[in-house]
């Protein structure tokens, strides 16, 4: 992630700048960035792990919360990953919040590999392998990974429809402009596809 660098004299948070190109715009990722993916997820995950919390704490996610295990991004996904020769760094960690390790890398997995209605799911499955590789996903973990898939792209899904009632931005606009639409057809794809998917993770 970004280096924190303090405040400026405004009292705004100053991060260090992350140069390189948003994977977003270079996918899909191959097997082996996608085992990398996975890596830095794990690198994450237990580093979150040893995140100090004071009972006095309070978190407010956009999103409604899978748990409390730990404090992470919440948000791990193509558009929010900045690679370039020298590293890759995970930036917008504005929704970090409480959540689990295996929402987390579901979220990133479905994310990552494309499993939505306008990708092919023969090729999106080898992607979510090696992510779950590359994490060292237990036989736990795979087991749980598409239950949590499901459940985060229909929080996502109902976050942004439920904005539009709530006027809260930039949820609302973002459904209107068709962000809506497509968590609520990635959320039925994922369940239409869900038997095949949970061969794979095995």
């Amino acid at each position: 992630m970004p280096e924190p660098l303090g405040r400026d004299e405004l009292g705004r948070q100053v991060l260090e700048f992350a140069p390189g190109t948003e994977a977003m715009v270079e996918l899909p990722v191959t097997a082996t960035d996608a085992e990398r993916i996975g890596a830095d997820i794990r690198v994450i995950h237990s580093a979150a792990a040893a995140f100090a919390r004071r009972d006095s704490d309070l978190w407010a996610t956009a999103m409604r919360r899978p748990g409390d295990e730990i404090i992470s991004h919440n948000d791990l996904a193509p558009w929010n990953l900045i690679r370039s020769s020298q590293r890759w760094a995970f930036i917008d960690w504005d929704g970090a919040g409480p959540t689990t390790r295996v929402a987390d890398l579901a979220y990133a997995v479905r994310a990552f590999a494309q499993l939505d209605q306008f990708h092919h799911l023969e090729e999106a499955l080898p992607l979510v392998r090696a992510i779950l590789d590359g994490y060292e996903a237990s036989v736990e973990d795979r087991a749980a990974v598409l239950p949590a898939m499901i459940e985060r792209t229909e929080a996502m899904r109902d976050l942004l429809l439920g904005s539009i009632t709530t006027g809260t931005q930039p949820w609302a606009s973002m459904a209107i402009d068709g962000h809506g639409e497509y968590w609520t057809a990635a959320a039925a794809y994922l369940r239409e596809h869900a038997t095949t998917i949970a061969a794979a993770v095995r």
